[in-house]
């Protein structure tokens, strides 16, 4: 067989891209958005998807051209899914931006990125322009184009032309139907370019292919079970490592993409009743947020529900699933465009009560189908550490949809993906018996205090199990005798809970070593655009607090 080579007819490079063609083809008058009182069907989005893609190539005034970076700064509203074909549809590399950075970041993204063209949804109109207004003397600024919306009306709508170049319905509008969008020449070929979501205060900026999107987009399908035409709630924000990959992913299974603004409980629990609503993800802030409000009631139906972003409190699982929510548990990054490793449920495991099943659930759990391989080392000697879910090391992976690198960054690069083949993730975890990996916290958390490791993930979820406690984050405060010592800052559901009260409730759970030696209250904890809470601004805050000069014991 030594004659028989890869050739043309079987080396056609992977994208997920293909996936909105078959879409049209087989779901063509099924709804594909729906956004208010307003529904596509799958031919009107492939069709304007192609229009969009078209007019970015041949206007004269944009010509976009193959490898160049295109923005867009909106939350999940129809032209934000359109985009995720679009843009990679006229061979540019589309650039997702947080709507809740400040101007000065998204000024030095834009720069960073090099970006050409700018979409703008039209509540993110002064953002844009005052971040552009930052740029530095002489600096070739983006192409704007307006995302308008009829239900946010634009009271300065006659000064638009003065700062956009466009709207975005006009451009679709000028587009050609029948255009043939520019395939990747290689499957390597940048798709996306996103910036890491802002829990540290140096975003980095994450550069995937083709290839890897299309790895990540059919892994997270098979993983999480997802039917046909399922109708999937928009609460994660799409800028977020594109949606998990579930923009591609819904397309590919012809669903129905339920888009919306403002991700609060009662609207999401209005459209979930309103379209029936299958399938959802979310960060855990907003499982929190579901289950914390006022005379709540059991779903009208079973609600898939998947979060990621940070180990999930078990009390958290507890209260979600009791509404009927099927919650699923995935592990990933930016780095890795969406979820490679979820915690594949055993139907034995349905017999253990709820508490112990809840614990089960909040690890991370296994390798997707589609990644190749996952571990936890020592990061100095490279060594596996033991399968006993008690030796803590680095998490490390290796697959497909890791990404090509960080932009202008080879150093940064080099440094987590290494010769040997793994990326270091900075997280820190334990491999249990059974092969399940758990998160125990990011490396740069963890809390050292008289020579001894504590999770601060651990803490917390301790702290969650408190009836009062709506929210809660655990970091190092310098400590005169100790070094360091936990530090937890705490909002609650209504006040009246003492300093002291969550202290003893703490010990009464966990070695006096791990208890919380400070507790801040806050009215709410800082985090990001994703839910994530940012730990670096409260370890600042922690650290202005001084040494704490408590007892010894």
């Amino acid at each position: 067989m030594e004659q028989l080579k890869p050739r043309a007819a079987n080396s056609s490079p992977l994208t997920p891209l293909n996936f909105l063609d078959r879409t049209a083809t087989v779901y063509g008058d099924c709804a594909s958005i729906i956004y208010n009182d307003a529904t596509y069907t799958w031919s009107q989005t492939h069709r304007r998807c192609l229009q969009l893609a078209s007019s970015l190539t041949s206007s004269s005034s944009l010509a976009i051209l193959p490898g160049q970076v295109v923005s867009v700064l909106a939350p999940n509203v129809p032209a934000m899914y359109e985009l995720q074909f679009a843009v990679p549809m006229s061979g540019a590399i589309l650039n997702n931006l947080n709507t809740r950075l400040d101007p000065r970041t998204i000024s030095v993204l834009l720069l960073h990125s090099e970006s050409k063209l700018v979409f703008v949804d039209c509540l993110s109109r002064r953002l844009i322009l005052e971040a552009l207004s930052l740029f530095p003397d002489g600096s070739a600024r983006p192409r704007l184009v307006l995302i308008a919306d009829q239900d946010e009306p634009d009271e300065e709508a006659s000064l638009l032309t003065l700062d956009f170049f466009s709207t975005y319905e006009d451009l679709v509008g000028k587009g050609d139907p029948g255009f043939q969008w520019i395939r990747p020449r290689s499957e390597w070929d940048p798709a996306v370019l996103n910036y890491t979501s802002g829990t540290t205060s140096a975003p980095k900026g994450v550069v995937h292919s083709h290839r890897g999107l299309f790895v990540v987009t059919l892994a997270s399908l098979i993983d999480w079970a997802v039917p046909k035409q399922p109708v999937y709630l928009w609460a994660l924000p799409i800028f977020h490592a594109n949606g998990w990959s579930f923009p591609w992913g819904i397309a590919a299974v012809g669903g129905t993409n339920v888009c919306f603004r403002k991700v609060d409980a009662p609207t999401i629990y209005g459209l979930i009743t309103r379209h029936r609503v299958t399938h959802m993800c979310g960060a855990p802030v907003v499982l929190n947020m579901l289950t914390n409000g006022e005379g709540l009631q059991p779903l009208p139906n079973p609600v898939q529900i998947l979060t990621a972003g940070a180990p999930p409190p078990a009390a958290v699982l507890l209260r979600t699933e009791s509404l009927g929510f099927v919650v699923g548990h995935g592990y990933g990054l930016t780095e890795t465009a969406g979820l490679v490793v979820s915690c594949a449920w055993k139907r034995n495991w349905d017999r253990y009560p709820a508490t112990e099943r809840a614990r089960l659930k909040s690890r991370q759990g296994v390798r997707t189908a589609g990644f190749t391989e996952v571990d936890v080392v020592d990061p100095d000697s490279g060594r596996r550490v033991k399968q006993d879910g008690s030796e803590v090391g680095e998490v490390v992976l290796r697959g497909g949809c890791v990404m090509l690198g960080y932009l202008k960054d080879p150093i940064g690069t080099a440094k987590c993906m290494t010769e040997e083949g793994w990326f270091f993730t900075g997280d820190v975890g334990v491999m249990h018996p059974d092969g399940y990996l758990e998160i125990r916290d990011r490396s740069k958390d963890v809390i050292i205090s008289g020579g001894e490791n504590i999770s601060s993930v651990e803490v917390e979820s301790v702290l969650y199990g408190h009836p009062a406690v709506n929210e809660a984050a655990v970091v190092a405060r310098p400590d005169e005798y100790w070094g360091e010592t936990p530090c937890a800052f705490v909002s609650l559901k209504q006040a009246g809970t003492t300093e002291k009260e969550l202290i003893e409730f703490c010990r009464a759970k966990m070695p006096r070593y791990m208890v919380p030696k400070t507790v801040v209250f806050k009215d709410e904890l800082p985090k990001t655009s994703t839910g994530k809470i940012q730990k670096y601004l409260l370890r600042e805050s922690a650290k202005q607090m001084g040494s704490s000069k408590l007892s010894r014991l």
